[in-house]
């Protein structure tokens, strides 16, 4: 056995062991999390008719989404996604915090929603026909042959041009 052949067969388990450990590392489950919402404790410093927009605001900071022109009310969201290899990511838990107020910007109710709150919203597609058939052009021209007019062709007084 030459030196060469005795190296090689020692580094074989080692590089066996270094690609079980890539592979494994590669399969870890990866959390992680998106934006921001105020925890139940945090949200008992809210009291409902008391406190104002402003220093909701100042607590917890600027909202995801403030839709003061519809029914004012601010929303805090956050998310967490699990990724675990080369699968896509999987979303496990949501949570939005809406808080509404009344005409004068004081609290007027707090809602917390959750992933199992969530529903599927079917957004209804509106879309005008163009009213073209799925036709390829050579089925395009040789159907326009049955459609040929003989006045066309020949002219008005049945001459050809």
């Amino acid at each position: 056995m030459t030196r060469s052949t005795s190296g090689f067969r020692k580094a074989v388990p080692a590089m066996g062991l270094v690609l079980v450990l890539a592979v494994a590392s590669g399969c870890t489950r990866i959390e992680r999390f998106h934006g921001f919402t105020p925890t139940d404790a945090d949200l008992t410093a809210v009291e409902v008719g008391q406190t104002t927009k402003d220093s909701v605001i100042s607590a917890f900071g600027p909202p995801f989404s403030d839709s003061s022109l519809e029914n004012n009310a601010i929303y805090y969201a956050s998310s967490q996604f699990s990724y675990f290899g080369a699968l896509p990511p999987e979303e496990v838990d949501r949570q939005i915090v809406a808080i509404h107020f009344d005409g004068n910007d004081v609290v007027r109710n707090v809602i917390r929603y959750t992933l199992e709150d969530g529903r599927v919203v079917g957004l209804d597609r509106r879309v005008t026909d163009d009213g073209i058939n799925d036709v390829t052009f050579l089925g395009q021209l040789l159907g326009s042959f049955g459609r040929v007019d003989a006045g066309a062709l020949l002219g008005e007084d049945g001459t050809t041009p």
